[in-house]
């Protein structure tokens, strides 16, 4: 006669579209900055000033990781929930 196996936990239940969704911080609005700013072609349309050699458009494409990076640790620090609220 075989061992009866142990009882496994039920998973839990998986997010729903729903419940992701609650968040309705107006911090989030700032997402948008590290995306519209790149489409603003009167950033990158000339060749100086040059950093390093480099023309203004590669730079400044270096800049723009850093803004994205910048603006979503800025979003995700103001809106992170903690225990107390």
């Amino acid at each position: 006669m075989a061992a009866p196996e142990p009882a496994t936990p039920a998973p839990e239940a998986p997010l729903t579209g729903s419940s992701r969704a609650k968040d309705k911080s107006r911090w989030n609005w700032l997402l948008f900055i590290p995306i519209v700013v790149p489409l603003i072609p009167a950033f990158f349309n000339a060749d100086g000033p040059r950093l390093f050699g480099f023309p203004r458009f590669y730079w400044l494409q270096l800049a723009y990781i850093v803004l994205g990076v910048a603006t979503t640790t800025v979003v995700y620090q103001l809106t992170k929930k903690r225990g107390d609220r």
